[in-house]
């Protein structure tokens, strides 16, 4: 389909009534997805947004696009094999941190090791907002629900680490209200070549409300948010007067205030987002000591293959093929 006209962001909107809790950061990533595809001038016949199960998986409702609502952490495989069959596709998966990481978590580290050229948006609310409130793989220590009524002492998995490690070349994150930076966040995850991953800091406004509050309430932000970016010194505050740097003694980061001992904006560390071990670094840090990072922590600088679409034979061949494999006899031989 060729777009004659622009398309508005109420272009990519369906008529179907919009059901999350109110309040719910759904919303807001919702309207800047939207945004983001009017931006990109998405052509709706070639985009496809796959889901799982999870408050997040109700999104292919709402997209004027082709969309899978798939089974419960299984929206990876299947985005995955709609890539390969059909590689002109503009594929966008949205998973819940439950859906991603516990069910789907051996699916979703197999994605980012193939590197598939597709987008991976994860909704991180720290909790199962769908099924009323149990704990999630991504839950603190202490958390408090019916599946954890006396908190939880399992320590959390960490989406970022765990992409990084599993070989993801494209990490980011943003969080829900955070438009401006959310739909810029998009667009660069949608012009990297390969899995892009995007944690995205959703509030859940029943189950778990405000567990991302000392990082994104307007209060502390200033000091409890880095904002990355590549060729950038990594500083923060108000009037970025503190900074990053390397103990080179402990191979951890520091936050320090310019000024102080004589700490130039010399001594504070540039962001790359190219190197895989600042990433991990930045990727994992968190208040009270150290601030959020947002926006690209990491974005693999070499232009590394990626799955190709499937040579697939004709219907008439596979019948045929299928058949003499079917009558060959009581052993099977597979080339």
């Amino acid at each position: 389909m060729n777009v004659a006209a622009k398309l508005s962001p109420k272009d990519y909107a369906t008529d179907q009534e919009v059901r999350w809790c109110p309040g719910c950061g759904d919303y807001a990533i919702l309207k800047a997805v939207q945004r983001t595809m009017a931006d990109l001038e998405a052509d709706p016949e070639n985009t496809v947004f796959v889901s799982g199960i999870g408050c997040a998986a109700r999104f292919p409702y709402y997209m004027e696009t082709y969309g899978f609502h798939t089974i419960h952490g299984r929206a990876a495989p299947i985005a995955t094999a709609a890539k390969l069959t059909n590689p002109n596709l503009d594929i966008w998966v949205v998973s819940g941190d439950g859906d991603s990481l516990s069910i789907g978590g051996n699916h979703l580290l197999h994605l980012l090791r193939r590197d598939i050229d597709l987008n991976y948006l994860l909704f991180n609310n720290e909790i199962y907002g769908l099924t009323k409130g149990q704990m999630s793989p991504t839950s603190r220590i202490g958390t408090v629900s019916p599946s954890s009524p006396k908190g939880s002492h399992d320590r959390p998995v960490h989406a970022t680490t765990f992409a990084l490690a599993a070989g993801a070349r494209f990490v980011a994150r943003s969080y829900d209200v955070a438009q401006p930076h959310l739909i810029a966040t998009l667009k660069r995850a949608h012009a990297h070549r390969g899995t892009s991953f995007v944690e995205i800091l959703q509030n859940c406004i029943v189950y778990n409300a405000d567990v991302f509050a000392d990082v994104t309430d307007k209060s502390v932000a200033s000091n409890a948010q880095i904002h990355v970016t590549h060729g950038e010194p990594l500083l923060f505050g108000k009037d970025h007067e503190k900074g990053l740097r390397l103990n080179t003694k402990t191979l951890t980061l520091e936050a320090v205030r310019l000024g102080e001992d004589g700490i130039t904006e010399k001594d504070i560390l540039v962001h790359d987002e190219t190197n895989p071990v600042l990433a991990t670094l930045i990727g994992k840090m968190a208040p009270p000591t150290l601030p959020e990072a947002l926006g690209v922590i990491y974005c693999a600088s070499d232009d590394a293959p990626v799955h190709k679409a499937v040579d697939r034979p004709t219907p008439e061949i596979m019948a045929e093929r299928l058949n003499t494999l079917i009558r060959k006899g009581h052993t099977w031989h597979v080339g």
